[in-house]
């Protein structure tokens, strides 16, 4: 089977939520809830993809972060800081990742149409485990249902960058070369997940975090607007190292059909 076997995909912004705002807004109210510090929605989606310690591990080592930070303390954030910051976001996320849950447009089509051609649907996400159960059953009331998902928190190793969340999917999916595999991210650490992986790696430029709006914005955007935006996400995805970009899912069924042709000529990612 010199195909693709299986589909990586992850949630906010790929799957659901589009624009990916349950996880940057929650960043904002945290840091203002903890530390009284507001952060900005542009700042908050700077290392989105992370996991979220280490998502705001990240935020706080941004120069201008980190210059509120020194005012305000004397120092840089620390590793209490992050641990009270996170504390404050988990309860905060959990409470409302299931207002975020609704599949994005083709999202439902593009998974029935790719099963139809035998091929599985992994999943994985920045979120930690305590989230994602709040957010599995709420995508799969609304229809969303992969064959297998994991948490940030669930590897030991750690999340992305590295390779293990999509590795765990190549596992537990039972597949027999990451070469067969399409990892599906809308930010840069999911596009370098993918490579590390040794996995086809395809940016999503429209529904996700790099082009960030919901989907009314969208909606109410000029084709011109549309069209320069889209292009700035897809040049970052690209210069992270995607092997294609795509608007949403539900233009990865044709892109397949490219990848298997390259796949039957002996080519690998």
């Amino acid at each position: 089977m010199n195909k693709v076997q299986a589909v990586i995909l992850d949630w906010a912004g790929t799957t659901v939520d589009f624009g990916s705002f349950a996880p940057t807004q929650i960043f904002i109210e945290a840091f203002h809830r903890a530390f009284d510090i507001d952060i900005t929605l542009a700042q908050a989606r700077i290392p989105m993809g992370l996991g979220k310690w280490q998502h705001i591990e990240a935020l706080g080592k941004l120069p201008e972060i980190n210059a509120c930070w020194q005012h305000k303390f004397g120092r840089s954030m620390n590793s209490e800081d992050i641990d009270t910051i996170y504390a404050t976001f988990m309860p905060l996320q959990i409470a409302k990742v299931v207002d975020f849950s609704a599949p994005i447009e083709g999202v439902i089509n593009t998974v029935t149409k790719l099963r139809s051609q035998g091929i599985k649907i992994g999943s994985c996400s920045g979120y930690p485990r305590a989230v994602m159960e709040k957010l599995v059953p709420a995508a799969a009331r609304l229809g969303y249902i992969p064959d297998y998902w994991v948490a940030s928190d669930d590897i030991p190793a750690g999340g992305r960058p590295g390779p293990w969340m999509a590795l765990q999917n190549v596992i537990a999916l039972a597949i027999d070369s990451v070469s067969h595999c399409i990892k599906v991210d809308d930010a840069v650490p999911g596009i370098a997940e993918g490579l590390n992986a040794g996995m086809w790696s395809v940016g999503l430029a429209l529904s996700g975090n790099e082009f960030g709006k919901t989907w009314d914005e969208y909606q109410a955007m000029s084709s011109e607007a549309v069209a320069e935006l889209r292009q700035q996400a897809a040049d970052k995805l690209f210069a992270a190292g995607a092997h294609y970009v795509i608007d949403t899912l539900a233009d990865l069924p044709q892109l397949i059909d490219e990848i298997n042709r390259r796949l039957a000529n002996g080519e690998r990612p």
